[in-house]
């Protein structure tokens, strides 16, 4: 098979004939870039794949054009979305799936993005339109036009929307698929207990699969389980939200285990529980469903402890309007230890010989294990919001809400914590200090992060803003912060000797004792004053750097040198003498303090500030106003490596004016 030209994209193709029950299947790959050329590479590579495939007769030349044209739509719209709402590459894969006893051959598309976290969108609002109708976005109401069946999977890193295309371009005819009955409601005839048993990556777990796979219902007590559980808790482990944890749940159980599922989540404090997810095979029945269980949702004894209730449910009728079947559903209490987190809603169309719905009573066990996972993954998500919750709140507290604006002086800060669950080591501040038209600045960095470091966080900042409100000088100030800093370590240290002396002769307390000291409490800090020069032209600047990476000095000329000295960290010694430096900062002069965020940003063994490459990105924001010098660091610090900064950022720009 000839190779593709997709621009300057690195592609990859390939085609595999497999053998299958006498079926043929050919396969073809491509990996693209995310920007906006993807789509028409993906277009002219889905052709050129369906060419190759003609030319070899693995597809009849009576239809290939309508067939393309078909293709080309669905992989330009996929790519599309996958682009605009996810920014990542874009893996396209194109396969022949050849006819089987029951299935007619197809053509399979999937559009995978490396953001499985977001959302596939349907639609989006384009402002540009004058008619109000978007000019894009429409991918997924086009797919479900053309595909005779589509839908999302997601796995650890990665999200694939996929669809099936009739080889006899005889596609989806309505919302329901009345061409031929498959559609997409034609996810609905899945149940695939048996084909797990020889399915371990959880793509092909993930797949429809045809009801008529089913042999044997008790193949989900084999193997099969045992893959189906280990690959849903590694999906549902990384999630940290509990919305993505309930689609999740119902991508891996409907269609294979249930024609639909639902989840209600109890609320945290009290509040009625809130029906968070609903999932159905036909997609088109999915807010009928909704509508019918939020009506009468389901109510489960206290004592229920993960075992299957059958609950009676207005089962919804299809797309068409016709009435359902009725029936009933089999729930699942959801739990954490011992707390309640909401129930799990299974329901299948009538079978013989099952549970309630007719969830098969073989696979009431493995459903009991899977809800449990989903409870427990819940209850960490639950855990991880509250303290990403507690951590925000102790942050605004730590952090002033706004910074003062110094007359004459133009300012910009960058603050990027680098886990938004905890509260960062960095903080900062502008404030006036009492008359005189006095204006202090700082910019520090505690040793760790987490609770130690925002304690003193805590600490530092108050005292600063009272000490130069007091009236000391720079050089005084450092000091007598250092001083305060060494005696909250004495005491912490005293206190946990007496601790240890409260549990003297047991050496596991004191070694538990021991380790649970607090750990020495260093602060690098960056502190400056400012005062007006007569006349209203430029400021005088008197600052100094303990132990902190060193701020610099930019003129109108493009000329960049250090503004300060290096002295010792504080909280270290407590005989340390700290000595201030006076300049003028004259008009057009700008002034970058940063924390070792951005000095030691890493790209493999290499730092961004090796080599002066801090002072070399300085020196090119000659003539850019303060906020222009604050984004042009902050983008050189993110592009220097691939992977997000490892450390909290933060830098601030003072330009004279």
């Amino acid at each position: 098979m000839g190779s593709v030209p997709i621009q300057q994209e690195t592609t990859h193709r390939s085609v595999h004939l497999l053998s299958q029950r006498g079926d043929a299947r050919a396969v073809a790959r491509a990996s693209l870039a995310g920007n906006p050329s993807a789509a028409s590479a993906a277009r002219r590579f889905v052709r050129g794949a369906l060419a190759d495939w003609t030319r070899l007769g693995m597809v009849a030349t009576r239809g290939a054009d309508r067939l393309a044209d078909d293709a080309v739509l669905v992989v330009s719209e996929l790519v599309t979305n996958a682009v605009v709402h996810a920014g990542t590459g874009v893996e396209v894969l194109v396969r022949l799936d050849g006819a089987g006893d029951d299935d007619p051959a197809s053509l399979v598309v999937e559009v995978s993005d490396h953001h499985p976290t977001r959302a596939v969108r349907a639609d989006a609002p384009d402002p540009g339109a004058a008619s109000g109708e978007p000019e894009y976005g429409r991918g997924l109401h086009l797919v479900a036009a053309l595909a005779r069946s589509w839908g999302i999977t997601y796995r650890p890193g990665l999200k694939t929307v996929w669809a099936r295309l009739a080889l006899d371009g005889g596609g989806a005819t309505g919302p329901a698929g009345a061409n031929g009955g498959t559609s997409r409601a034609g996810m609905a005839g899945a149940a695939g207990l048996a084909g797990l048993a020889q399915r371990g990556p959880l793509a092909e777990l993930l797949a429809p699969v045809p009801r008529r796979a089913v042999k044997d219902e008790r193949d989900w007590t084999g193997r099969g389980a045992l893959s189906f559980l280990a690959e849903a808790s590694d999906l549902l482990a990384g999630q940290l939200d509990e919305d993505m944890v309930t689609a999740l749940a119902g991508q891996l159980l409907v269609p294979r285990l249930a024609d639909w599922c639902a989840v209600w989540l109890d609320g945290e404090a009290g509040p009625a529980p809130r029906l968070a997810r609903v999932w159905h095979a036909d997609e088109s029945v999915t807010e009928s469903l909704r509508t019918a269980l939020l009506k009468n949702p389901p109510s489960l004894a206290d004592d229920v402890r993960g075992t299957a209730v059958t609950v009676p449910v207005a089962w919804p009728g299809t797309a068409e309007g016709e009435a359902g079947p009725g029936g009933s559903a089999v729930a699942f209490r959801l739990t954490a230890g011992a707390r309640r987190l909401g129930v799990l809603l299974l329901g299948r169309h009538g079978a013989p010989g099952g549970t309630g719905a007719g969830v098969p009573a073989e696979a009431t066990p493995l459903i009991e294990d899977f809800a449990r996972r989903v409870g427990l993954a819940i209850g960490a998500a639950r855990a991880y919001t509250r303290q990403a919750t507690i951590s925000r709140v102790l942050q605004r507290g730590l952090l002033p809400a706004q910074v003062a604006q110094i007359p004459g002086v133009d300012s910009s800060l960058v603050y990027e914590p680098s886990d938004e669950g905890l509260a960062g080591g960095d903080f900062y501040d502008i404030f006036p200090a009492g008359s005189g038209g006095r204006w202090c600045f700082m910019l520090g960095d505690v040793q760790g992060s987490g609770p130690e470091a925002a304690v003193v966080t805590g600490l530092a900042r108050p005292w600063l803003r009272l000490l130069a409100r007091e009236g000391y000088q720079v050089g005084d100030v450092l000091d007598r912060l250092n001083g305060l800093l060494l005696d909250e370590a004495t005491e912490a240290a005293e206190a946990a000797a007496l601790m240890v002396a409260g549990s003297a002769g047991e050496a596991a307390a004191y070694e538990s004792a021991a380790y649970d000291q607090p750990q020495p409490r260093f602060l690098s800090l960056l502190y400056g004053e400012l005062t007006p020069l007569p006349g209203g032209h430029g400021v005088r600047c008197t600052l100094a750097c303990a132990g902190h990476p060193l701020p610099l000095l930019l003129r109108p000329d493009g000329t960049v040198r250090p503004a300060a000295t290096s002295q010792l960290l504080l909280g270290v010694v407590d005989d340390a003498a700290y000595e201030s430096r006076t300049f003028e900062l004259e008009p057009g002069d700008t002034l970058l303090c940063v924390t070792d965020g951005v000095t030691e940003r890493r790209s493999g063994q290499r730092m961004f500030d090796d080599g002066d490459g801090l002072a070399r990105a300085f020196a090119e924001c000659a003539g850019l106003s303060a906020q222009g010098v604050a984004d042009r660091i902050r983008q050189a610090v993110h592009t220097f490596a691939d992977t997000p900064p490892g450390d909290d950022l933060a830098l601030l720009v003072l330009q004279a004016r």
